[in-house]
């Protein structure tokens, strides 16, 4: 029994999340400040498509606002990426956080004063678009400079945890917010006002970092923020098949099958508004922190390109199902089985990416899937408002889902290099 008693606290510790990350005062500042604003985020990120929605009554400008994110995203963010190796990474953080700032007070501004344009709303989520594409590589990139080389993958799913953990915690609190009252002129700016007082902890955490100038290259020359090392990323990319497969069913699980652009429609139709349409924007993330905090079996898995098929097929189908739900409960619980798939699949896709890519292209290729990751989903939701157009809703949300997984099968099947994929043969056959 004294045997069992001395083992269990070891066992627990081994699933238990490492927070020695926080010991370290920069870093912590930053993961406050971090976890802070993108609680106050999710206010925004569900208060402005409902705003579209309650402009226009049609889905398909909902849409629009995942096009309005993207486009800029899409050029700005590996330049974002070049422009962190090559400047102080506390300026570029700070000088996109002021800019991400400024457009979450331009949404309080236009929603005090009743604007009412579906085109300001498209202009302000374009600004905040650019000033993430800025901010988020620098961020991201600055993170081994702050903690030790052996906390840096704890401080990552630190970083991981909490934002999910945001991801729920805010859109269930915008829900109640926008529940308050029927009359968006007075829940609306207090969404946007929230998000705009709790972003000021970013702020503080970005003046409070130290100075992070590029490191030297080896000829000393100054690093230039150039083109020519993101096409060479590209060029890599187009010739190694696993990469390029793992990236492309990613593509067509967002693209085909997010259906966050239709949560505003279906909560109306199908259960009165209100706060039904924080818990369908909080159900995706549920789902994702669950399989987070279960998911120690995932670094055991040798066929990891199977596993990211399988995955990313049982994203597809939960989706389908989710779509074809009436009841509430039974919606959330199915996007919360989703969610589980997705972070399946981000985490082998992620692992992948890091193990079979050489260090020389790692950097370059993390700025892909830093486009892939975010604009995906807005690309979604421009497939899905306009097939909400044309069809309605509930065929949007349905059909994309199943495409999703039929198209993946057919991928895989296809070109079968993603299937053979194992973690203990990366360097082998399949980097050819």
């Amino acid at each position: 029994m004294t045997g069992v008693r001395e083992t269990r606290p070891r066992e627990a510790r081994r699933w238990a999340i490492d927070v020695r990350p926080l010991g370290v005062p920069a870093y912590r500042r930053l993961w406050l400040g971090n976890t802070v604003a993108m609680f106050g985020f999710q206010f925004t990120a569900v208060a402005v498509p409902v705003e579209m929605y309650a402009l226009t009554r049609d889905s398909f400008w909902v849409g629009l606002l995942g096009v309005a994110a993207f486009v800029p995203l899409l050029v700005f963010g590996l330049w974002g990426g070049a422009v962190a190796d090559a400047r102080d990474r506390r300026a570029v953080l700070l000088g996109g956080s002021l800019l991400l700032w400024a457009s979450t007070l331009g949404l309080l501004l236009q929603a005090v004063l009743d604007v009412g344009s579906p085109v300001l709303l498209l202009a302000l989520m374009a600004l905040q678009s650019v000033a993430f594409a800025i901010s988020s590589p620098a961020r991201s990139a600055m993170l081994p400079r702050l903690v030790p080389e052996d906390l840096v993958a704890s401080a990552t799913t630190l970083n991981y945890t909490t934002f999910t953990a945001a991801s729920v915690a805010g859109p269930l609190a915008a829900g109640l917010i926008l529940s308050a009252s029927p009359d968006t002129t007075v829940v609306l700016p207090i969404a946007y006002g929230l998000d705009a007082v709790l972003f000021t902890a970013m702020l503080w955490a970005a003046l409070r970092l130290p100075s992070l100038p590029p490191e030297p290259t080896a000829d000393g020359q100054a690093r230039r923020a150039g083109l020519a090392s993101v096409v060479d990323g590209f060029r890599y990319l187009a010739t190694t098949p696993v990469l390029l497969l793992s990236f492309g069913v990613d593509l067509i699980a967002m693209i085909l099958a997010m259906p966050r652009a239709l949560f505003p429609e279906i909560a109306h139709e199908r259960f009165g508004g209100g706060g039904s349409v924080g818990l369908l924007y909080s159900a995706i993330a549920i789902g994702s922190m669950i399989g987070g905090l279960t998911s120690g079996w995932i670094g055991r898995l040798r066929r990891q390109g199977l596993g990211l098929v399988l995955a990313v097929v049982g994203w597809g189908l939960a989706i389908a199902a989710a779509g074809l739900a009436h009841q509430l409960w039974l919606m959330v619980v199915l996007l919360a089985v989703a969610g589980a798939a997705d972070l399946i699949s981000a985490v082998l896709r992620q692992s992948m990416l890091l193990v079979y890519a050489p260090d020389r292209m790692r950097g370059r290729l993390q700025g892909v899937n830093t486009v892939v990751v975010a604009g995906g989903p807005r690309l979604g939701d421009l497939r899905a408002g306009t097939m909400a157009a044309g069809f309605g809703g509930g065929v949007a949300w349905v059909a994309g889902g199943l495409a999703s997984a039929v198209l993946v099968v057919v991928l895989a099947v296809a070109f079968p290099a993603l299937l053979r994929y194992r973690a203990a043969t990366a360097s082998s056959d399949d980097r050819t």
